[in-house]
C-alpha cells in the first residue's frame, strides 16, 4: 500500500512541477520591450536605486581601492547620464549611495557592481521612491486635524 501511495505522491508532484514550470516559460516567451539606452528618468520610468558597497574590513583600504583602480570601477561609476542622489561613507559598513536612472538602465549598473565592484565590496541593493512630498503633505493634514480652530 505504501508503494502505491509513494508513485502517487511522485506522480502529483511531477505534474505539479510540470505545470509550473510550463506557466512560468509561458511568461517568459514574450519579448520584453527593447531599453532606451540613453533615456533621462522621468517621472514615469524612474527608479532610484540604494546600494550598501560592504567592504571586506579583513583587508587593508589601500588594497580595495587598488583592487577597485584596477576592475575600473573609478572610470565606470557613476555612468554617465546616472543621478547620483547621494553618496556616504558609513563608518563600519562602507559606502552608501542611492541613484536615480531610468528602468531600462537597471540591468546595466547591476553589472557595473557585478564586474567592476565585486571584490573590494559585499553589495546589498534595495529599490526605493521618494516619499518626502507624501510624507510631509500626511504630517502637516495630520497637524491640521488636531489644531484647534482659530477665532
Amino acid at each position: 500500500m505504501s508503494r502505491g501511495f509513494g508513485s502517487w505522491v511522485a506522480k502529483a508532484a511531477l505534474t505539479g512541477a510540470l505545470a509550473f514550470s510550463s506557466g512560468a516559460l509561458a511568461q517568459t516567451a514574450t519579448p520584453a520591450p527593447a531599453p532606451t539606452e540613453n533615456a533621462a528618468p522621468t517621472a514615469d520610468n524612474a527608479v532610484m536605486l540604494t546600494v550598501f558597497l560592504k567592504h571586506d574590513q579583513s583587508r587593508p583600504l589601500s588594497e580595495l581601492n587598488a583592487q577597485l583602480e584596477r576592475q575600473g570601477y573609478y572610470k565606470a561609476f557613476p555612468p554617465a547620464g546616472i543621478e547620483v542622489v547621494s553618496w556616504y561613507v558609513m563608518m563600519g559598513v562602507g559606502q552608501v549611495v542611492t541613484l536615480r536612472l531610468p528602468a531600462s538602465r537597471l540591468r546595466e549598473v547591476n553589472r557595473l557592481f557585478e564586474t567592476m565592484a565585486w571584490g573590494a565590496y559585499r553589495t546589498e541593493f534595495y529599490p526605493t521612491y521618494d516619499y518626502k512630498a507624501i510624507g510631509q503633505a500626511a504630517h502637516d493634514k495630520a497637524l491640521q486635524a488636531v489644531a484647534p480652530p482659530s477665532k
